[in-house]
């Protein structure tokens, strides 16, 4: 991989975690899909090497690491397990960002301090069964009563909902025109009248529950909301901004996974006579494939380097094409890597079925494809 005018740093973190992948996640890649379980023991090893923490800054005890940092690990973790990739960045949109953006300082030094000793597993709770790109249908309610809110709702498809410690909800505390009225509370799952249900039977990206859950008069501390009260929305577009490129590089690593498989693949198989990878019609595919991850890859980076510099002009639409054109990528490149298997690919015996599989998710989540279109298109025509 072309380096990118990456920082001394940035190099060392990616060999390091190239390192540990290949010891501590390709092993059991297919068996965290296979039995659809969910690999605790990756998240000590993770919190040891300090990427659940990443993104906390050295003066609240972490390693004070940068979006290009949280990148290049997403993208090394992916190129052989989605699943994994999630583990090692789940902190930063439940807890890490919120905080550090929108934080008091007191919730800072308690919870990044927490999030810095490696060991805590946060979740996002927005989505409700009529609430997905629509949030002004939101149903679930805060209540304010003493010096705590009451949550009453319940939330669907929230990620690791079932294994995390902190959940971040989001809940209507008045009513609004629209996403105001709307705020954002960091809930501790010990807490009484919580409960989750069954786990969701998914697709893709296997090992990493879901689940929807409930809240039964669940007391809040006044202290636990995040940000100003009734302006959540905005909160939460923010920590989607410096999220989104993450999942832009997990879907630069499934690609290039999958595309190191393919053309492994092309130079074993053999077709009349010779290795497939002989054949002009492969040759094309392969080049079309590692020119689009390419291309995905350098927006991707691009988009990193604004945000480590703290160019915010233009960085929600550049956001929202990285996330937006490297997921469609991984789909398109993981799809292309099944046909060049053939019925091969077809078969869980390869991985390359997996990475499809797991691609999809990309395109919806944190946003679907259409939602970044339109937030591209907006800034087009506002500029």
């Amino acid at each position: 991989m072309h380096n990118y005018h990456f920082e001394e740093h940035h190099l060392l973190l990616r060999d390091q975690v190239r390192k540990m992948v290949e010891k501590h996640v390709a092993p059991i890649a297919s068996e965290i899909d296979e039995n659809n379980r969910f690999p605790a023991e990756l998240v000590e090893i993770f919190g040891d090497m300090g990427l659940l923490q990443l993104w906390v800054p050295q003066e609240y005890g972490g390693p004070g690491g940068d979006l290009t940092s949280v990148c290049l690990v997403k993208e090394e973790i992916a190129k052989v397990s989605e699943s994994a990739a999630l583990i090692a960045a789940n902190n930063s949109i439940g807890l890490i960002l919120p905080i550090l953006n929108f934080g008091t300082e007191e919730q800072k030094r308690h919870y990044l301090g927490l999030s810095a000793k490696g060991r805590t597993i946060t979740a996002v709770a927005m989505t409700e069964s009529g609430t997905g790109s629509d949030v002004s249908s939101m149903k679930t309610r805060a209540v304010k009563d003493g010096s705590s809110w009451v949550l009453n709702g319940s939330k669907i498809y929230i990620t690791f909902g079932s294994v995390a410690h902190f959940i971040l909800v989001f809940a209507r505390t008045s009513e609004g025109k629209g996403a105001n009225g709307i705020s954002a509370f960091l809930v501790d799952t010990k807490s009484k009248g919580f409960s989750f249900g069954k786990e969701d039977r998914k697709m893709g990206i296997r090992g990493v529950p879901n689940v929807p859950i409930f809240f039964d008069n669940v007391r809040v501390p006044e202290e636990n909301m995040i940000g100003p009260e009734g302006q959540a929305f905005k909160t939460c577009m923010r920590i989607l901004d410096l999220n989104r490129p993450t999942v832009g590089a997990t879907a630069v690593g499934l690609a290039q996974g999958a595309i190191d498989h393919a053309t492994a693949y092309a130079r074993e198989r053999q077709q009349f006579g010779r290795p497939i990878a002989e054949f002009q019609a492969i040759q094309f595919m392969l080049a079309d494939m590692q020119m689009q991850t390419e291309a995905a890859r350098c927006m991707l980076y691009d988009c990193s380097r604004m945000a480590d510099r703290q160019e915010w002009d233009g960085f929600s639409a550049k956001a929202s094409m990285v996330k937006c054109f490297a997921s469609d990528v991984a789909m398109k490149v993981t799809t292309d890597a099944v046909q060049i298997f053939g019925g091969a690919g077809y078969m869980r015996d390869y991985p390359v079925e997996r990475y499809m599989r797991d691609a999809k998710i990309n395109q919806i989540f944190e946003g679907t494809n259409q939602i970044q279109r339109l937030v591209i298109a907006r800034h087009m025509l506002r500029h």
